[in-house]
């Protein structure tokens, strides 16, 4: 006669399938950040370089005049600081609310990078400069060139909107930040209450005096 056995036969396969998933989240967590931080460094570094040189008629002769990221455009910058911030954000929020955070690093990610790159033939800020040198309000700036830093800049917010569509894609698998509870949502266990040394012991009673605790209390 046979017997059934009650005991569950493990399932290879579906723990199987977990371990993928692990380290999927695990990756997508070390890119999402790698690329986040150093996308909006990129962009904030770039945005202070030069952009755009001229040079402005003044007088008999001429001068010449620069134009940083921050001179034509200061809106790389700024979403870089918002990406930043949506970054550590993704950590401190859960469900619903951790979506619209990396919807808005992949936004800012997507604003920066077009603004810069919007602002890599732009001349308005020279000839802004070249007004305010010569006195004149209608100079303009000749012999117009530009540099490859609004492209670097376009590139670091690129990084950034990578950084967001895959905390848009695996954020929910990434661990939020907890004082209270672990990465698989358990209490983390208290400490025990420390008790008073027993005087029949004497090891107790010497490591009450090595705390500078009253052994006699």
């Amino acid at each position: 006669m046979g017997y059934v056995s009650a005991v569950p036969v493990p399932q290879p396969r579906a723990q199987a399938a977990t371990a993928p998933d692990a380290t999927g989240s695990r990756r997508s967590l070390a890119a999402g950040l790698f690329l986040g931080a150093v996308g909006a460094t990129v962009v904030l570094l770039a945005s202070g370089q030069t952009w755009a040189e001229g040079k402005a008629a003044v007088g008999g002769g001429t001068l010449p005049l620069t134009a940083d990221g921050q001179d034509v455009t200061g809106l790389p910058a700024a979403l870089a600081i918002v990406g930043l911030a949506a970054l550590v954000a993704v950590f401190a929020v859960r469900s619903a609310g951790r979506l619209l955070v990396a919807g808005l690093l992949a936004l800012s990610g997507l604003g920066a990078g077009l603004s810069a790159y919007l602002g890599a033939s732009d001349s308005a800020a020279l000839d802004e400069k070249a007004a305010q040198t010569t006195g004149d309000a209608s100079a303009t700036i000749d012999a117009l060139s530009h540099t490859a830093w609004p492209y670097v800049t376009a590139a670091g917010g690129l990084l950034i909107l990578i950084a967001g569509l895959l905390a848009l894609r695996y954020g929910k698998l990434w661990p939020t930040m907890s004082g209270r509870y672990e990465r698989d949502g358990t209490p983390r266990p208290r400490k025990a209450p420390r008790t008073a040394p027993d005087p029949d012991r004497p090891e107790d009673l010497w490591k009450a005096l090595d705390r500078g605790e009253d052994p006699t209390h």
